[in-house]
């Protein structure tokens, strides 16, 4: 029940139940992600390890940060500091997820830009170095606000106060949790949307544009049909990498740009299903990028059917199917065929 006593209604039970429906499909879809990985080793590339770093991100918004944001949303009672971590938490996921976004359109454009030095350059010990970056920045820039940069002057001071005072009370340091209660403002709008969301989402804008455009040249160039076949894999697994990033964008740009209007216009008020919808669609990213892999990227479908068929079906597990061992053989064509 909320904190102010009042019963639940039913926006906040629908918008639960929605809640519960993305965590599941998050959970489930994602977790076949890694599992696809896992099992094909023809999907073990180093642009693959990137969209598997983004599908642990994904699950963690299933698992943690979805039941966080229901209870932020009830206003539950909570003491400042982990309701702070709390949000900390959620902007680590968004920014976690950015970043691998950032690392999938730079390994695209290495990709086309050096398809000579490309392996020498992207092995898989640097992909897994850029796996650990886009985990290691976001939790050190997504718990700056426990370091001090937070909303202190209303709950957190009372907080501060009460945890100096007699243990006796202790009432006082325990509030209705909410986001805008203890995230500072000027965090949330501009450092972690101006900076970490919207400046790396132009750069990606602009990596895609010269991966696209690099592309386009290269085929006009090619005489050789295995070089123009090459090329025309590059430029299909592009354009799915650049859906998924065109989904992220439509996802979570709502969101923070309702925060930022609230922030600039105090007089404006956004309304709670508003507020919910933003949410709701920035959750539902996590849910949609395993089905654009299944109908966009070959190898995916392939493995998913195959798991569905070994497992929930009983046929024999076949190593022989397409896109499996066979392709290790193929080199630079392994990861191009989509």
């Amino acid at each position: 029940m909320p904190a102010n006593g009042n019963a639940i209604s039913s926006l906040d039970i629908a918008y639960i139940v929605f809640e519960a429906v993305i965590a599941l499909a998050s959970l489930s879809g994602n977790v076949l992600v890694v599992w696809a990985v896992k099992l094909n080793k023809a999907l073990r590339d180093t642009t693959f390890y990137l969209i598997v770093s983004l599908a642990v991100a994904d699950i963690a918004v299933g698992a943690v940060a979805i039941p966080i944001a229901i209870l932020i949303s009830l206003e539950v009672n909570m003491h400042f500091y982990c309701c702070l971590f709390a949000g900390c938490l959620l902007c680590i996921l968004t920014q976690n997820s950015i970043l691998s976004l950032l690392a999938i359109a730079i390994d695209r454009y290495l990709r086309v830009k050096l398809p000579v030095k490309y392996r020498a350059v992207m092995t898989h010990r640097r992909a897994w170095m850029a796996v650990g970056v886009c985990w290691l920045v976001p939790t050190i820039l997504g718990l700056l606000p426990m370091l001090g940069w937070h909303r202190g002057g209303s709950l957190g001071a009372t907080a501060e106060r009460n945890s100096s005072s007699s243990s006796s009370s202790t009432e006082g340091r325990y509030k209705a949790c909410s986001f805008s209660a203890v995230m500072s403002m000027d965090y949330v709008v501009y450092f972690n949307f101006f900076g970490l969301i919207l400046t790396p989402l132009l750069l990606m804008l602009g990596l895609y544009v010269l991966v696209f455009s690099t592309i386009k040249k290269q085929l006009q160039l090619s005489q050789a049909a295995c070089k123009a076949s090459r090329l025309q894999k590059e430029l299909k697994l592009a354009n799915t990498l650049a859906l998924v990033l065109a989904l992220f964008a439509m996802c979570w740009l709502p969101l923070p740009i309702m925060n930022s209007v609230g922030f600039f216009c105090p007089t404006c008020h956004v309304s709670k299903p508003i507020l919910y919808c933003g949410i709701l669609l920035s959750h539902a990213n996590s849910a949609i990028n395993p089905v654009v892999y299944a109908f966009k990227i070959k190898k995916f479908r392939v493995t998913f059917l195959k798991i569905w068929r070994h497992y929930y079906t009983g046929s024999e597990w076949s190593e022989s199917a397409p896109h499996s061992n066979t392709l290790q053989s193929q080199g630079a064509e392994k990861s191009d065929s989509v």
